[in-house]
């Protein structure tokens, strides 16, 4: 379903619209953030899993 540019455009002029830009721009900059912190960090430090012994990785993003 197609919608035209008034219904969007209303959308972002609502308080859903607004609450979902804000929580976007809350993810957006909790990422930038969270990146400048410590850029090196995952690979200054490596961390001993007992799975890794097994050949079972399991990586978290």
């Amino acid at each position: 379903m197609i919608h035209s540019a008034a219904s969007q455009h209303s959308f972002w002029n609502s308080k859903l619209g607004h609450a979902a830009f804000a929580s976007i721009a809350a993810m957006v900059m909790m990422i930038a953030l969270s990146s400048q912190i410590q850029p090196g960090a995952a690979n200054a430090a490596p961390v001993a899993h007992p799975s890794a012994e097994s050949g079972h990785v399991i990586e978290i993003a």
